[in-house]
């Protein structure tokens, strides 16, 4: 579960609040302004927790007693990344910033320049974005979190969201943007969404009063129906 959201503290997963207070190196949060009413905000900043989603252990145990669903690599209300705690690369971009796709036009983006459908960069993935639409940056943002914890080695401060494949198992592996093979997102809040997409996908995009949204991630897992034992071999007649 993907919560993005303006006010450090303020998840709007209330349950998990207590997981990503404020602290001496991520305090406020909200967005940049001109304090002009007749412009747009110049920067919009989000906090992004990737936490287990409360109905994974019950979906979990459906997976391994049905033999037709695959069990996926969360752990209920166990955090993956919470941004407060991710200093240095969620609120100064570091050392993302110089990064080829942070600075090449058209690298690793959500949408398309020539659809006039672009809602933002995946890198840097850092916690600010020059977007209008609240709804459109806090769903980079979201992405930016994900594309994080489903790899391993990235340098920011987060658990992998991984798991390790075995006989008859295959994890689902990096999430990529725009691509519903490697995941799909269905939105929690402010509205519950009956269904699942990638981003961008058509409008209209229903802007939370509090600047709090929060999305399941669902992710693709291969495996192979338990029937008994593990066949070890056989041998014919001597």
């Amino acid at each position: 579960m993907v919560s993005s959201y303006s006010s450090t503290g303020q998840n709007p997963w209330t349950e998990v609040r207590l997981l990503s207070p404020a602290n001496p190196t991520a305090q406020g949060g909200g967005s940049g302004t001109t304090n002009n009413v007749n412009e747009n905000n110049l920067s919009v900043f989000k906090n992004v927790d990737v936490i287990g989603h409360p109905g994974i252990a019950a979906f979990n145990a459906f997976a391994s007693g049905s033999g037709y669903t695959c069990a996926g690599a969360g752990t209920p209300y166990v955090p993956n990344l919470l941004s407060t705690l991710d200093t240095l690369g969620w609120r100064h971009g570091i050392p993302e910033s110089i990064y080829p796709p942070s600075l090449i036009p058209g690298l690793r983006e959500i949408g398309s320049r020539l659809s006039l459908n672009l809602w933002g960069s995946v890198y840097p993935r850092s916690g600010f974005l020059h977007q209008p639409d609240d709804y459109k940056a806090s769903a980079v943002m979201a992405q930016r979190a994900g594309d994080i914890v489903t790899r391993p080695g990235q340098l920011h401060v987060y658990r992998p969201l991984l798991a390790l494949p075995s006989p008859g198992y295959w994890p689902a592996g990096d999430l990529r943007e725009s691509d519903p093979r490697t995941g799909k997102w269905q939105s929690l809040t402010p509205v519950l969404s009956p269904s699942c997409s990638v981003f961008p996908h058509p409008g209209p995009h229903l802007q939370a009063q509090d600047g709090g949204y929060a999305w399941s991630l669902w992710r693709p897992y291969t495996c192979c129906k338990q029937e008994g034992q593990t066949f070890l071999g056989s041998t014919g007649p001597q």
